[in-house]
């Protein structure tokens, strides 16, 4: 969809992870609107806006993220419902979700002595040199610590073992056209 910023906006130059501002009736083109954010391609680079900022693009609308499910919706807690919310969580340049692309490694919740919980998520990305790696790991922390019973979640970027394209699920592979 061909657009423009309705105002200055920040953004994230992909893959490189630099911040930037894209200024108000910049011309974008919009590749990706998933997990809340946007992608948009500007001239022959891309950007990613966060939710934050995603109203300055006119003329989208967003899905709703669907809220964690937690304590706090009536439902109770699970690692489930940690799972539910990575799965929020995607590579700007990737229309599958972090999970589904086999991205995350290790997850682990522990209780912790004031009834909350701990999570300690280990995770790669498809590339080492992927400057979105920073941005996609706080993506993964804050959605997890929107739910209700989480008091600190903790992302750390591994490499091993190395991230091929077998590790995609079932379901991502059929979004990328894979199977």
């Amino acid at each position: 969809m061909e657009t423009k910023l309705l105002r200055d906006c920040s953004a994230t130059i992909i893959p490189e992870g630099t911040a930037i501002t894209l200024e108000e009736n910049t011309p974008v083109f919009v590749t990706q609107t998933l997990g809340g954010s946007v992608t948009v391609r500007v001239g022959h680079k891309l950007y990613r806006i966060s939710n934050v900022d995603s109203d300055a693009v006119e003329g989208l609308e967003l899905d709703q993220v669907p809220a964690p499910r937690d304590g706090g919706n009536g439902v109770p807690f699970s690692e489930e419902s940690v799972w539910d919310a990575l799965k929020q969580c995607f590579d700007p340049e990737i229309p599958v979700n972090i999970v589904d692309l086999g991205l995350v490694y290790d997850l682990r919740v522990d209780d912790m002595d004031n009834g909350k919980k701990d999570v300690s998520i280990k995770m790669t990305l498809t590339a080492q040199g992927c400057g979105m790696g920073p941005v996609i790991a706080q993506d993964a922390k804050s959605r997890v610590e929107q739910i209700e019973e989480i008091e600190n979640a903790e992302v750390e970027i591994v490499w091993d073992p190395v991230w091929n394209p077998q590790m995609i699920s079932a379901a991502g592979r059929q979004v990328l056209g894979l199977e």
